[in-house]
């Protein structure tokens, strides 16, 4: 009984610790009008660089 209380305390010692780290990085890819290729321009609408438009 004494392991499985300690290993429950532990685990919730560290939560704020994992949900921190996870709200970090959050396994989201940010691509921004720097990140586009020449000749491209960001769309924000679409959130993905499109051709640049020429008239």
């Amino acid at each position: 009984m004494t392991t499985r209380t300690t290993l429950a305390a532990l685990t919730l010692a560290l939560l704020p610790t994992w949900a921190a780290a996870e709200g970090c990085h959050g396994g989201m890819k940010e691509v921004t009008a720097s990140s586009c290729a020449e000749g491209m321009v960001w769309d924000a609408v679409k959130g993905t660089c499109v051709q640049q438009p020429t008239s």
